[in-house]
Order: C-alpha cells, then sequence, then structure tokens
C-alpha cells in the first residue's frame, strides 16, 4: 500500500493508504476502493452495498457537486492535479468542506507538491498523495511556513488585516 499523508488536528504524519485505485478498465479488487466518477455513478450502489469503503477520484473539469447527494456515504473524495500549475481542485476541496460540509477526507492526488501544502489544507484538504518523496515532517513544515494569510478560506484563519484591526 503507498504511503498517504494525513492532515489531523494540524498534524502531519504518514500512513499506510487502505484504499485501492481503481481504474475504469481495472477488475475491481476485494476492499476499499477509489475510483473514478463514471465507475461510482454505474456501480457506485453495488460498492456501498457491499459494505466496503468507497471514494471518488474527481478530474480536475469535475465539479465537486455532483456528489452533493452521494456524499454523506463516501469515505474519500480524491481531486487531481493533473499538473501543478492547474488550480481547479482547490474550488473543488473548498466546496467540498465548506459549502458541502463533507465530513470524510478530501485527499490531493496527482502532481501534487508539498510547496502546494498550505494553500491546499486551507482550502479542506486533510490527506495527500505527494508525488515526489516528501515527508509528514517537511509536509507539516510546508503548512505551517507562513505565519499571516492574506484572505479568508476554509480553514477559519484570520487574515492580516483583521489581525490589525484587533
Amino acid at each position: 500500500m503507498p504511503t498517504l499523508i494525513e492532515l489531523k488536528d494540524g498534524v502531519c504524519r504518514g500512513v499506510d493508504d487502505p484504499f485501492t485505485h481503481v481504474a475504469d478498465d481495472q477488475d475491481m479488487p476485494a476492499g476499499d476502493v477509489i475510483v473514478s466518477l463514471a465507475r461510482f455513478q454505474a456501480e457506485g450502489e453495488g460498492l456501498l452495498a457491499e459494505g466496503r469503503r468507497v471514494g471518488v477520484r474527481l478530474q480536475s473539469h469535475e465539479e465537486a457537486e455532483v456528489l452533493a447527494y452521494d456524499l454523506p456515504r463516501l469515505s474519500v473524495v480524491a481531486l487531481e492535479f493533473p499538473k501543478y500549475r492547474d488550480g481547479r481542485a482547490y474550488t473543488n476541496g473548498y466546496v467540498l468542506s465548506g459549502r458541502l460540509k463533507f465530513k470524510g477526507q478530501v485527499r490531493a492526488v496527482g502532481d501534487v507538491l508539498r510547496e502546494q501544502a498550505g494553500f491546499m489544507a486551507r482550502v479542506g484538504f486533510d490527506a495527500f498523495e505527494p508525488a515526489d518523496d516528501a515527508s509528514a515532517n517537511e509536509w507539516q513544515a510546508a503548512i505551517r511556513r507562513y505565519r499571516h494569510v492574506y484572505q479568508r478560506s476554509a480553514d477559519g484563519r484570520a487574515p492580516a488585516f483583521a489581525e490589525r484591526e484587533s
């Protein structure tokens, strides 16, 4: 199982990933799985009926709102970063953790670099599959790198202008 970095209560730690990513053309293995949106729409009811924990992988062009009805039954929503410069997954992370109040894991997958860690944590990501070999300690340092923020986000941190006013 690949290593995963989880962020819980402000602390990053490396954990074994209990989920298997399953491609659309791959046979379904036993256990907990993460499947594409298309495969979930076709086979999701059956997977959930089997008592598995199920996750859905959204590509950057797919919107989180399409899962709104199913979110209470999902364990993971994996948001894909096809390139580090493609920020559409940030919007989906914010929508999931903010407006949709998703209680499961919001996971960053794909071209995920630790330089993005602070921004990902601010919008609601709580798990990361790093594209490099960065450790949980390095991710922790990256998340805490900046003391001040300049806009409001899902993490509830006060922006610098609000700190100055108080």
